[in-house]
């Protein structure tokens, strides 16, 4: 009896101690949108929060209200699409001024709440300047021409300085990308405690943008990764290995992401990304093209990713 007894301790330690060395979940995320193309029901936007919290903010917002209305649908939310919009969203981050990053935004501001915008500066005045300009839209901004309506604040994000995000205990920082350059767009590395997510927005791969900024996002975050500290990046794929080059319109192809990922996992150190959370986002349509590029992905993952394609209004946790 003593010797089960102390067997039992044993077994009982041990599984104690598995169960503590399991990964906790930091970051909840319900994708409002997840494609790029022609489908505005389901165009760029994911909602990120700390878990157990309603503190989201919003990763572009491509699509708003169609988003939440599915979550809503999948029971994620338990209260109304108005609730949501007003009360839960408390910001958003736009890496790139292009329609189908910033129209659910725009379409949605009339039935907002106050809140802040988050951008880059050249991403900031595009939106001041094309969109909240009195012209195309009413300026709900609190800068920009016309008359400023003062519902958004409009804050610019200085490169590579982190920025605490209002009304959560989040924290962020921004760094530049090439889409089509010399345009630019944004990679969000969001801080919650002392772990990160990544999100980029729209990009090319190094080599054929004739830019070095996915090296230096990788360098700065190859730490991270070290550490175990980044929960998961988020990164687009756009188009099938079959895309020529010169249509790739400054996005990435499953080649040219797993190339990229190479030298992420070159700078990080050998096997650092086995079993790291990569979420596919700004899949185009037709429906064969996604389902190629899922395909392709799964075959030249030679470097054991966790590969996740998230589903509009469908919660999942970091």
């Amino acid at each position: 009896m003593f010797l089960f007894n102390r067997l039992f301790i044993c077994l009982l330690l041990i599984s104690m101690n598995v169960f503590s060395q399991k990964e906790k979940s930091t970051f909840q995320i319900v994708p409002l949108g997840i494609k790029g193309g022609i489908d505005e029901k389901n165009l760029s936007a994911y909602l990120l929060a700390p878990v157990n919290t309603n503190d989201y903010i919003c990763l572009d917002a491509g699509t708003i209200n169609a988003g939440i209305e599915k979550a809503i649908e999948n029971k994620v939310f338990k209260v109304s699409t108005n609730e949501v919009l007003k009360k839960y969203i408390k910001g958003y981050f736009i890496s790139h001024a292009h329609l189908d990053h910033v129209s659910g935004l725009i379409i949605n501001s009339p039935a907002d709440s106050s809140k802040t915008v988050y951008a880059t500066e050249k991403c900031m005045k595009m939106i001041e300047n094309h969109y909240f300009n009195d012209q195309t839209w009413a300026n709900f901004g609190d800068k920009g021409p016309g008359f400023p309506l003062k519902k958004y604040h409009f804050q610019t994000l200085n490169i590579g300085e982190e920025t605490p995000i209002s009304n959560t205990k989040m924290t962020v920082k921004a760094f530049p990308l090439s889409h089509v350059n010399p345009f630019e767009s944004t990679a969000f590395l969001v801080k919650n405690e002392n772990e990160y997510v990544l999100y980029l927005g729209d990009t090319g791969p190094d080599a054929i943008e004739k830019s070095d900024k996915l090296k230096t996002l990788w360098t700065a975050i190859a730490p991270l990764v070290q550490n175990k500290k980044l929960k998961g990046i988020f990164i687009e794929v756009s188009f099938p290995n079959e895309q020529p080059d010169k249509f790739l319109f400054g996005h990435l192809t499953p080649t040219h992401l797993m190339t990229e990922l190479h030298i992420l996992e070159d700078l990080a150190g050998k096997d650092s990304l086995e079993n790291f959370k990569i979420i596919i986002t700004h899949l185009k349509p037709p429906a064969k093209n996604i389902a190629k590029i899922k395909e392709q992905l799964k075959n030249q993952n030679d470097l054991g990713l966790k590969i996740i394609y998230p589903e509009q209004g469908k919660k999942f946790v970091l």
